[in-house]
């Protein structure tokens, strides 16, 4: 059980490991819903076996106009995709130039794609001891050196820091000015809706990359979007597989995207539970715990056991936290943690204080 995972979310293999069920792992590694999928979506879903029957819609042109009309946007420009990892790899073979810088730390498989496609990568690291915020003078400075594209996301995936739309209106102006295309990841933007730059991005260059699969607790099934300008979605959607995003699926999004009475649950449940969370786990001794505006915690452990040390003992009693000691920025006094439903969050509080105090 010493596997150093790329990404939260093993609980199959977790459970194989530990020999449980995985029903019997609490999965704090995966940042997903915790009031599960909508009743709306699996009524769709059951309803809609028929149709595997037929290949899927190409261009899910159906889910695509429902995400538009969701956003406010105008038609061409969405591109469906299987997941928002999907459109991460399409990125670097779509967009011309072959240097990036990437904001750091932040999702691993912005600079595997890159690096796939031979892109030559930049880093520009945000600190801890500042709360991860963003030097808008350090940024113009990086881009003055000639950067093709830059990788933001927004908020922040492992920190949950959210930059204000104000924020991101200024990333893009100095963007704009050095000619670089601006990709923004809004994978976790859900859980703060008033704060996406879609229509900034949308009418004045760049990229926004959406996720269905956090929000609306689908990641099984695979489905993410990008909001763009309609050149841009048209080079993703040239570039994308046949078929990329299966029936199940877009019958799933076309239901989620429809039912804003799960949506405002989801909101006031992550709202609540996460302020609780926080509080409990800030008040256990040597923990230091950021702010988040998304559905997980990213914590520092200060004294005693390594994040490392900790996850180690927390999987031997089948509860699973994300060590991010292998995002770049970070070492192995950082963890994250899912906010779930409150028994599961006093489970996780209980939990690493025990194993916090084993460590001293």
């Amino acid at each position: 059980m010493t596997n150093n995972f790329d990404h939260g979310g093993n609980v199959f293999s977790v459970a194989r490991s530990l020999g449980l069920k995985p029903e019997a792992v609490a999965d704090f590694s995966a940042s997903i819903n915790p009031l599960g999928i909508a009743p709306s979506v699996k009524e769709a879903l059951c309803s809609s076996f028929d149709r595997c029957t037929h290949y899927p819609d190409t261009d899910a042109v159906e889910l695509a106009a429902a995400l538009a009309a969701f956003h406010g946007l105008g038609p061409g420009s969405v591109c469906a995709a299987n997941g928002s990892t999907e459109l991460i790899y399409l990125l670097p073979r779509v967009l011309k130039g072959k240097k990036a810088l990437v904001i750091a730390p932040t999702f691993s498989e912005y600079a595997k794609a890159l690096d796939r496609e031979g892109w030559e990568i930049g880093w520009l690291e945000l600190d801890h001891r500042n709360g991860f915020s963003l030097s808008v003078p350090l940024l113009e400075e990086r881009l003055s050196e000639g950067y093709d594209a830059l990788f933001l996301c927004n908020p922040g995936n492992p920190t949950g820091k959210l930059l204000p739309l104000g924020t991101i209106t200024v990333v893009h102006q100095l963007c704009r000015a050095a000619g670089t295309f601006f990709v923004l990841d809004e994978a976790f933007m859900d859980f703060c809706q008033g704060e996406s730059a879609k229509e900034l991005l949308v009418e004045g260059g760049g990229v926004i990359l959406r996720s269905m699969t956090k929000f609306f607790a689908i990641p099984g099934l695979r489905l993410g979007y990008a909001l763009g300008s309609p050149e841009v979605i048209a080079g993703l959607a040239a570039e994308r597989q046949p078929w990329s995003v299966n029936t199940p699926a877009q019958v799933a999004g076309l239901a989620a995207v429809a039912d804003r009475e799960y949506q405002a649950r989801t909101l006031q449940a992550i709202t609540a539970e996460r302020a609780l969370l926080a509080a409990q786990l800030a008040a256990l001794r040597g923990l230091t715990v950021y702010p988040s505006a998304a559905n997980y915690l990213l914590i520092r452990v200060n004294e005693g056991p390594t994040a490392t040390e900790l996850r180690e003992r927390l999987l031997a009693r089948a509860v699973l936290i994300r060590d991010c000691a292998n995002f770049r920025g970070l070492d192995n006094r950082f963890f994250r943690v899912a906010v779930r439903g409150g028994k599961e969050n006093r489970l996780l509080v209980a939990e690493l204080e025990t194993a916090l105090k084993a460590g001293r």
